[in-house]
């Protein structure tokens, strides 16, 4: 099958939400609660459609992304509200409808709603937008869709995909891919018979989803490995569910803590979910203690240059070696940072850059060289971990710097400024 060409689809832009204010190169010090994490949630509120009767989900944050799902699933029939960090999701009036481009373009997890309706209705029809997905995030879950029986028809500026039924079957990814192995779970829970899914993502993620599909009556072995067994069943109901908390969310206040040097305590959260993050601050030089939900983070004067590289959990995370390299500029030596997981992460170096940072990006490896001080400036955010980064070199650095493009902080973190603040960070939102 050939790619789908994606091209004429543009990707929207949405409104403004404003300007970053930081006042720099003061360490934090206190305690943080970690919020739900917002890669479980968006998986989730799909996931509770394969119900017959309405789920619950707690411990959702309060992101754009969360709210923009919400107002996509009305779009598709869905009864659904969110409030004081709770979805409620009626499935009963979910209706087979195209997901057209704009939603896509405004989330990316807008794609699980594929393996959603393949499940309920046996077919779906998408528009995906360039910007937002493009092939390469695409072709493992058409891959496994076709496995389980699906067609695929490339149209003009759509994709249909159909089915007779869903037969359950051996699907092996030649990637690992979280999209992807949720997707599949979620097509194949109501398929005929027994599907294996090999080379599986292992993403506490994963396992979040699985048991929320387990709850409701799927029967799900082997999430969280490497190889999933699905054998589908008939019917699911709703549940109760609570969010695991967001690994990416305390792994970005661990970096915070470390980089300006000074001690944060990371509450509510598993901290084997951060054994890779923890292990890199501690051979850098930095103090990691840990208890049964919480970590608290010492900052050190001097730090050692180390080199990370990205790969899937429980590898050191993608969605954090954007903050990691913002902490590297104040190691002393050289550091290589390589992202093995996506191709395109490094477009926020020439922000730091700006900064006075001392990094080049060669490839898909960043070499950065400390210690260098950072300088406050005007700097944009591109998309939600590369404005983590910046927030933190904001954070380290001396006097002003203002931020722009903090629509992706929104959609990803929440409380953000209240919560650095209670760190004892001065940082304030401009519109």
């Amino acid at each position: 099958m050939l790619p789908p060409d994606f091209s004429k689809i543009p990707q929207k832009e949405g409104k403004s939400l404003g300007k970053l204010i930081i006042n720099g190169g003061k360490p934090l010090y206190g305690k943080v609660p970690i919020s739900g994490a917002r890669n479980s949630a968006l998986a989730l509120i799909p996931a509770a459609l394969l119900g017959e009767t309405p789920s619950v989900i707690e411990n959702v944050p309060q992101i754009k992304d969360v709210e923009t799902y919400i107002d996509l699933l009305s779009h598709c029939g869905v009864n659904g509200s969110f409030s004081k960090n709770e979805c409620r999701i009626d499935p009963s009036s979910l209706q087979s409808k195209p997901i057209k481009a704009p939603h896509f373009s405004k989330l990316r997890a807008s794609m699980y709603l594929m393996g959603v309706m393949l499940s309920k209705f046996k077919e779906v029809q998408i528009s995906p937008s360039l910007g937002a997905l493009g092939w390469e995030p695409l072709d493992q879950h058409f891959k496994g869709f076709q496995s389980l029986g699906v067609t695929i028809d490339q149209q003009a500026d759509s994709i249909h995909l159909y089915a007779k039924k869903l037969m359950g079957t051996r699907i092996y990814l030649d990637v690992v891919s979280v999209g992807a192995t949720i997707n599949l779970m979620l097509a194949a829970v109501h398929a005929d018979g027994k599907t294996i899914i090999e080379n599986a993502a292992k993403e506490p993620e994963v396992i979040d989803v699985a048991t929320l599909l387990s709850s409701m009556g799927a029967n799900i072995k082997g999430a969280g490995t490497d190889v999933i067994r699905i054998q589908g069943v008939r019917k699911l109901l709703g549940c109760r569910h609570s969010v695991i908390p967001d690994r990416i969310e305390a792994g970005t206040w661990m970096i915070a803590g470390a980089a300006t040097r000074g001690t944060v305590t990371i509450e509510q959260i598993i901290p084997k979910h951060l054994e890779a993050v923890s292990a890199k601050l501690r051979e850098m030089g930095a103090k990691v203690v840990e208890t049964d939900e919480t970590i608290t983070v010492y900052g050190n004067d001097q730090y050692e240059a180390v080199d990370i590289k990205t790969y899937p959990y429980p590898g050191f995370p993608t969605d954090l070696q954007q903050s990691f390299t913002s902490l590297l500029t104040q190691a002393d030596g050289t550091s290589l940072v390589t992202e093995n997981v996506y191709s395109s992460r490094l477009t926020y170096v020439h922000e730091l850059v700006k900064m006075g940072a001392l990094i080049r990006a060669e490839g898909r490896t960043a070499i950065i060289t400390g210690v260098t001080p950072l300088h406050g400036t005007n700097i944009q955010a591109t998309e939600i971990r590369a404005g983590a980064s910046l927030v933190i070199a904001g954070l380290v650095a001396n006097h002003v710097t203002t931020i722009s493009g903090i629509d992706f902080l929104c959609r990803g973190y929440e409380n953000l400024e209240m919560k650095l603040s209670l760190l004892g960070a001065e940082i304030h939102r401009e519109w």
